[in-house]
């Protein structure tokens, strides 16, 4: 199956008939019309321990309510299928079967659901659960989430909160991923988004002594048919 069809596919099976319009079609005006996917990023081949980084300051606060693999609910924007590889260092990096994959990130317009009424966000979002998310690693230590391409706030570049739990839920890494400018800017410029982000990777808080280890490893695709990013977390 292709992955454009897949996508479509995943988000009506999954129930969430959200603005499939806007997901696929809204942006084509501004879409390249080549068929060619682009793909960029880098491979963590050497097995390193993915960065240790904050959860805050919007982790999730009730992840053992929302498994889910279609984490979109009621937010628009381009389509992009995340697939995380999570790997143990002390096993050879063997694949992780059966570990806790927790996954949230900003909507389009740079806002968190379960927070809001803050100084870092004043939109009320607090009874909304919307790009969040958890899945339990298959036995090639793989887990994927349906969404839409993180938009960006302000003093923060794009970026994606992962947090990987044992089966206990006891928690084993938290980390970020974070996304190449070229794409990001590309998908900024259609509808929906707030335009260029104010933070480059090199200037994050997050990301500047860490940015090589936060980088995903390819992302494919374009705002037409969706993007597909794959990530190796290293734990």
């Amino acid at each position: 199956m292709k992955r454009n069809e897949f996508l479509k596919k995943g988000i009506v099976g999954m129930g969430t008939i959200v603005a499939i319009h806007t997901l696929f079609n809204g942006c084509s005006t501004e879409d390249d019309d080549s068929s060619s996917s682009e793909e960029t990023g880098s491979n963590n081949g050497d097995c390193d321990l993915s960065p240790s980084e904050t959860a805050g300051p919007f982790p999730i606060i009730t992840p053992a309510e929302l498994v889910r693999q279609n984490i979109i609910g009621d937010r628009t924007g381009v389509a992009l299928l995340i697939t995380i590889t999570v790997q143990d260092q002390s096993e050879n990096c063997n694949p992780l079967e059966g570990v806790y994959v927790d996954l949230w990130h900003c909507d389009a317009e740079g806002n968190y659901s379960e927070y809001g009424v803050t100084q870092m966000q004043s939109t009320d979002y607090t009874e909304q659960h919307f790009l969040r998310g958890r899945q339990t690693t298959d036995a090639n230590g793989n887990a994927s989430f349906i969404s839409v391409f993180p938009g960006w706030y302000n003093g923060r570049a794009p970026h994606i909160h992962l947090e990987i739990l044992d089966s206990n839920e006891n928690s084993i890494r938290v980390t970020q991923i974070a996304f190449p400018k070229d794409v990001c800017d590309t998908v900024y410029a259609t509808s929906g988004y707030n335009g260029e982000a104010n933070t480059l990777n090199e200037n994050d808080n997050v990301f500047s002594d860490s940015l090589d280890g936060n980088m995903l490893d390819s992302l494919t695709g374009n705002t037409t048919d969706g993007y597909t990013l794959l990530k190796t977390v290293t734990v």
